[in-house]
């Protein structure tokens, strides 16, 4: 069976991953991981399905999903970003200048509770009433107690513009790009990477932050990209991806991250895995990116065998229970919320 999906031919998996794949005038040869990939997905899923419904351990019998620490299938369900989604966008002003400037600050640093220390002793977070000062003695002295003021999750590097600490470079950042008009120019995009292109152009804002940071701010009912507009792939996903397909996806990773959305009911149906996606909506581009990133740390335990780029051998997070309930709020554009 084949597919013509945009400007290339995909060949679709039949029975065994022992099929080829041809993309982008190249024929791939999947692993045992590229199944992998797809029984992670299913697994961890039913995992957050199971959870959700409040059904009590274990929700898996996997021991690597039990053991060790995984982000969900759908970025959007992880709680940072059920954070962002529902108390930084949709909370307080609905101004786009005022969303961008919240939806960056609380990214930036990515950690809760550095956002609830801002918004306790600010009272509300507002790019019109900013105050350089208020908020670095703010940092400052979380810092200075010893307080984490960013999240491992992801390194934003920061940009050297003449402050002596991090987070005052970042400070100076966003100031920087809110008073060059930023937030206007994404908003006047006309596609999802010529946003990633605007943010792409300020220091210290890779290519990956730079998709990762569209993304969060496409949540918002301003913006009204689809997930399946385009995708960069981080450094995480390529590490999946050469172990799903070997050296020969090197420079493709972003379309075979679209082959895998494109096909991913077939592979589910082909090895006879329940996936129901999120209140029916299919894993997008940006979900495949992190589902190949966490199946390179999966594999690195199932699969210690078959490497990747980075070389790592283990999984450093083990997982630990969060009691709070979960959150599954998001962007009413999506028509997910009851």
């Amino acid at each position: 069976m084949v597919i013509l999906t945009q400007d290339r031919e995909t060949s679709v998996l039949a029975d065994t991953a022992s099929e080829t794949v041809r993309l982008s005038g190249r024929v791939l040869q999947p692993t045992r991981v590229f199944d992998t990939c797809w029984r992670f997905a299913s697994a961890r899923q039913a995992v957050y399905e199971a959870r959700l419904a409040g059904l009590a351990q274990p929700w898996t019998d996997d021991p690597i999903l039990s053991q060790h620490r995984f982000t969900n299938c759908y970025r959007a369900a992880d709680r940072v970003s059920q954070t962002l989604i529902g108390d930084v966008i949709y909370q307080g002003s609905q101004d786009w200048d005022e969303i961008f400037f919240r939806t960056l600050l609380f990214k930036i640093f990515n950690r809760e509770s550095t956002w609830q220390l801002l918004t306790r002793e600010l009272g509300e977070v507002r790019w019109d009433a900013y105050d350089y000062r208020a908020y670095d003695q703010i940092l400052s002295a979380a810092f200075t107690k010893g307080r984490r003021l960013y999240s491992a999750a992801y390194i934003v590097p920061p940009p050297q513009l003449g402050e002596g600490r991090k987070h005052r470079n970042h400070l100076r950042l966003l100031e920087m790009m809110m008073t060059a008009g930023v937030p206007g120019r994404v908003l006047e995009a006309a596609t999802m990477r010529e946003a990633y292109e605007v943010l792409l152009g300020y220091p210290a804002i890779g290519p990956f932050l730079a998709y990762q940071f569209t993304v969060d701010l496409n949540y918002a009912s301003q913006m009204a990209f689809s997930e399946m507009d385009f995708v960069m792939p981080g450094p995480g996903a390529r590490d999946g991806i050469r172990k799903c397909f070997g050296r020969s996806a090197d420079g493709i990773e972003a379309d075979v991250i679209r082959y895998m959305a494109d096909s991913q009911q077939e592979h589910f149906a082909r090895l006879d895995l329940p996936f129901h996606g999120l209140k029916g909506r299919p894993l997008q581009l940006i979900d495949c990116q992190n589902l190949l990133c966490e199946v390179d740390k999966y594999a690195r335990v199932a699969h210690p065998e078959i490497a990747g780029i980075s070389g790592r051998s283990r999984i450093k997070q083990s997982y630990r229970l969060d009691a709070r309930p979960l959150r599954a709020w998001f962007p009413p554009k999506w028509g997910l919320n009851d």
